[in-house]
């Protein structure tokens, strides 16, 4: 018998943001959804999902109807609590593309590409004061962490300070994070004569908060390593991940 995550209290979460956005529910709801979490959470096949859970065809159907619709998106959104955004903290983590994620049809977005790992897609994070997910982007694994930076600021819009490492050091980023009320914290590069007077070692120390937060989707084995052939739907995985997440916390 497969292990069961779902306690009753994040179930109701759940269950009452389904009925919000009038999603398809039947007796079943909570065994599937227990099923796309297992698949989640080991990252093996939807065909071995356990049959006392539900059909795979019936998990893998609602997940990808759910991606394609946009839905776990909004149940993200809905779901996440009280936002402490007084630091908000962005960073970008490389995942390994298993050799199952090759083979979109042609046309279909993939956000994967070539980085010294080899084929890779990259996770660009934005976290609040207490590390909880606000929001996030996914690209090839090639794509500079300075490339999705203003998007990921733009996504955010709120905040007081923005915290960042050196790979951030960029005026535009700069100028980004001011135009959304926001002060930079990111060091200046070594070789910099610029001065740097909004920089905070303190607030900069605290940057482990958003490396907790990767390590705490990389739990998710569905997460450490994509399977997941098209973009919309590893980023559907990603939304789920940070939904539990989300839901633990409160």
């Amino acid at each position: 018998m497969a292990r069961r995550v779902l306690t009753d209290d994040i179930w109701l979460q759940i269950q009452d943001t389904m009925k919000f956005y009038g999603c398809y529910r039947s007796k079943n709801s909570k065994n599937i959804m227990e099923a796309i979490l297992w698949k989640l959470r080991t990252g093996a096949t939807w065909r071995d999902i356990p049959e006392d859970l539900c059909p795979w065809q019936t998990a893998y159907n609602r997940f990808n109807r759910w991606a394609i619709k946009g839905l776990w998106g909004q149940v993200f959104f809905k779901l996440r609590g009280v936002l402490d955004t007084e630091r908000v903290f962005i960073d970008g983590s490389y995942v390994r593309a298993h050799q199952h994620a090759s083979g979109a049809r042609r046309g279909e977005a993939r956000a994967i590409g070539r980085s010294r790992g080899g084929a890779t897609t990259k996770i660009h994070l934005a976290v609040d004061a207490n590390g909880h997910p606000l929001d996030f982007e996914i690209t090839g694994g090639e794509t500079h962490d300075s490339q999705v930076a203003p998007q990921l600021i733009a996504l955010v819009q709120t905040g007081h300070y923005l915290v960042a490492d050196k790979g951030y050091d960029s005026e535009k980023i700069r100028e980004s994070s001011r135009k959304h009320g926001m002060i930079p914290v990111i060091p200046r590069k070594s070789n910099s004569t610029k001065s740097n007077p909004e920089f905070s070692r303190y607030l900069y120390g605290l940057r482990y908060v958003v490396e907790n937060a990767f390590a705490r989707l990389k739990h998710f084995r569905g997460i450490a390593t994509r399977f997941d052939k098209l973009a919309r739907n590893y980023k559907a995985m990603l939304r789920l991940a940070c939904i539990f997440i989300w839901c633990k916390a409160k």
